[in-house]
């Protein structure tokens, strides 16, 4: 079993990958807009919320240019309901064998949560090798990650979970790490307000980290 191909590509499109709950669906379009207009090609849109596959859709379907994944997976059925929403990966906060197969089966790229080197060394044995660092801060923080970089050198990996416009540039600078992932650039209190300005102003700045 060998995970989708794709998944690092789309790591690499940029030094963060927004993490978006979204409890409207008439804010898909717009906050996807306002990231592409920061400079952002990509984004996961968690599933948090009842509108989120319906998110997902509407920002696969409109906004073509915009790579948007699925978050918060945690079963198959979950995976496949991404894939007909028109999905390009999927994200999950840990794994195990069905959810990694289910992602082959259905051909959408998975970026599998991990927080131990048991398993992270359990993925690998998958062949997987690009993976999410969760909860980053809370598992151990970049000291932690960073004591991994030699013995486990193969292994890659995008943190997410408590990392800040300040920590960022400290993660990425990490050897093991391609992108980080941030729920700062579109938090509730910006979307409840309906200010997706300063989302592409978040977005923007995310340039300087790269």
């Amino acid at each position: 079993m060998t995970l989708s191909p794709g998944i690092r590509e789309i790591m690499q499109k940029g030094p963060v990958i927004p993490v978006v709950t979204i409890e409207h669906l008439d804010h898909a379009i717009p906050i996807a807009d306002a990231l592409a207009e920061g400079g952002i090609s990509v984004i996961e849109v968690t599933l948090r919320s009842p509108v989120s596959m319906d998110s997902i859709a509407a920002i696969a379907k409109n906004r073509p240019g915009m790579t948007v994944g699925a978050g918060t997976v945690l079963n198959p059925e979950q995976m496949k309901s991404a894939k007909d929403a028109g999905a390009d990966f999927a994200v999950s906060p840990g794994a195990y064998p069905k959810l990694v197969q289910s992602s082959v089966d259905c051909g959408l790229p998975l970026l599998p949560g991990a927080a131990t080197a048991s398993e992270m060394m359990t993925l690998m044995a998958m062949g997987i090798t690009a993976m999410k660092f969760f909860p980053a801060t809370a598992a151990g923080g970049s000291g932690y990650l960073k004591a991994l970089a030699a013995p486990l050198a193969e292994a890659e990996f995008c943190p997410t979970g408590g990392i800040t416009p300040e920590t960022a540039a400290d993660w990425l600078a990490l050897p093991n790490v391609i992108c980080v992932g941030g729920s700062w650039l579109a938090p509730k209190h910006v979307l409840a307000a309906g200010d997706f300005a300063v989302i592409s102003d978040h977005a923007r700045a995310c340039a300087t980290l790269g």
